[in-house]
């Protein structure tokens, strides 16, 4: 679906991962994983919001409770779910010290930005039944809108990129030691 949102792109970060549930509990895991789990996700996040500690964030950098909920409280817009699979969207300026996501109102807004000085990020969460379980895809894009932006946006790249890309492989480790969590905790009810 990401597709729809962001044919074009600046960048673009996939990661897959094979989890051994099937795609409703992965999903639903999906929705419920809580980043704050994982120490080293809550460390990469914090070096991150370094820059900004000094000012007024409104509503924290990344809260604890289930990802996509925190996600939306920061600015994120839903752009479309179904089945096994969700997509993300938002403009902001992540080059900037104190970063702000800015989720417009409909899809379509979204699909038409094209303001000079931002970088229109969409990401997708997607689950699909694979032979003994499920595979959970991950994928980021990111389309600058001007020549100025995509220049700021390849040092900001250049500096962040490889946190990004650690933490999503540090997402799906979580997910899978959370589903084993889960599925150890479940004990079926004795005859």
């Amino acid at each position: 679906m990401i597709d729809k949102y962001l044919p074009r792109f600046d960048v673009r970060v996939r990661h897959a991962a094979t989890v051994p549930d099937d795609p409703d509990r992965t999903y639903g895991m999906v929705h419920a994983i809580d980043l704050n789990r994982s120490r080293a996700i809550r460390m990469l996040f914090a070096l991150r919001g370094l820059p900004s500690r000094r000012r007024v964030h409104p509503g924290g950098p990344h809260r604890s409770g289930p990802f996509l909920d925190s996600a939306l409280a920061q600015g994120w817009k839903i752009l479309e779910e179904r089945s096994h699979e969700i997509v993300v969207g938002a403009v902001t300026q992540p080059w900037k010290p104190v970063v702000e996501f800015r989720g417009l109102p409909t899809p379509d807004e979204f699909i038409a930005f094209a303001e000079p000085g931002f970088a229109k990020i969409a990401w997708s969460i997607a689950v699909e039944a694979a032979t003994g379980g499920s595979v959970v895809t991950l994928e980021t894009r990111v389309l600058t809108t001007d020549p100025v932006s995509r220049r700021r946006f390849r040092w900001y790249w250049l500096v962040f990129s490889p946190g990004i890309k650690l933490i999503r492989h540090l997402i799906l480790a979580l997910l899978r030691r959370e589903l084993r969590r889960d599925r150890s905790a479940f004990r079926p009810p004795q005859a």
